[in-house]
């Protein structure tokens, strides 16, 4: 189904981040079937266990995508299916989301700490932080985490902290060095989560596939200029297409 892409959301803010961009794409090719598909609601950092309910729910022989975590779900998801899977884009994914000694281009873990323990404490404010902080290098930061936050679901403090313990221990470099399908990974300039080095990190590791550095842009550049992501990713699946 070449015809099919699925995306994959980020970490608390749930499916309406996603939903501009999955507009843009089906307005630029009528053909394409766009769904988004939410992430996983469970208790567990198990990443199989994640694994597994996607592999239930998202449909074969597609292409997948995702924001964020939702990216690096993406990608395992790929790399499980193997040829069954048509491609893969991930939007602001870093293949480490906290830094290690193989992986500098990341957020430090003190950082990281304080985000676990303030979910811990209080969900609600760690996700406004977090907004604030997707939002952070956009034109109207405020204007655009007020839009993140608003359209987040109320999740419960259980998943938030276990999809939390997930991005603390994903790794997705195996996985992406060894899914044989078509690539693109597209990252911000002014990224508050996720350094704008990881793009050039990612490149050394898989200089084979296409890998995109929008300059001016947040975290949440899929909500800051959708038409603009979408006509990347457009581009990209046609190319794809073509081989």
């Amino acid at each position: 189904m070449r015809d099919r892409l699925i995306l994959l959301p980020g970490w608390g803010l749930g499916v309406s981040p996603l939903e501009p961009l999955a507009a843009a794409l089906q307005g630029l090719d009528e053909h394409l079937r766009v769904e988004i598909e939410p992430l996983p609601e469970l208790e567990s950092s198990d990443l199989n266990e994640w694994l597994d309910e996607l592999d239930a729910s998202v449909p074969d022989n597609a292409w997948l995508g995702g924001w964020s975590l939702g990216g690096m779900l993406a990608s395992e998801l790929a790399a499980r299916r193997g040829e069954r899977c048509c491609g893969l884009l991930t939007l602001a994914s870093n293949p480490c989301f906290v830094a290690h000694a193989e992986w500098a281009s990341a957020m430090p873990g003190e950082t990281f700490d304080g985000f676990l323990a303030g979910c811990n404490a209080d969900p609600r404010a760690t996700l406004k932080r977090f907004s604030l902080l997707c939002a952070q290098g956009a034109e109207d930061p405020r204007g655009l985490s007020r839009l993140l936050s608003g359209g987040a679901p109320h999740t419960s403090g259980a998943v938030l902290m276990a999809g939390l313990e997930l991005l603390a221990q994903l790794d997705t470099r195996h996985a992406l060095q060894a899914f044989r399908g078509p690539q693109l990974h597209l990252f911000a300039g002014l990224d508050g989560l996720v350094p704008a080095e990881a793009a050039g990190e990612l490149l050394a590791l898989l200089p084979d596939v296409e890998i995109g550095l929008i300059e001016q842009a947040s975290h949440a550049f899929l909500l800051e200029d959708p038409h603009g992501v979408a006509g990347a990713i457009q581009a990209f699946l046609h190319e794809s297409g073509d081989d």
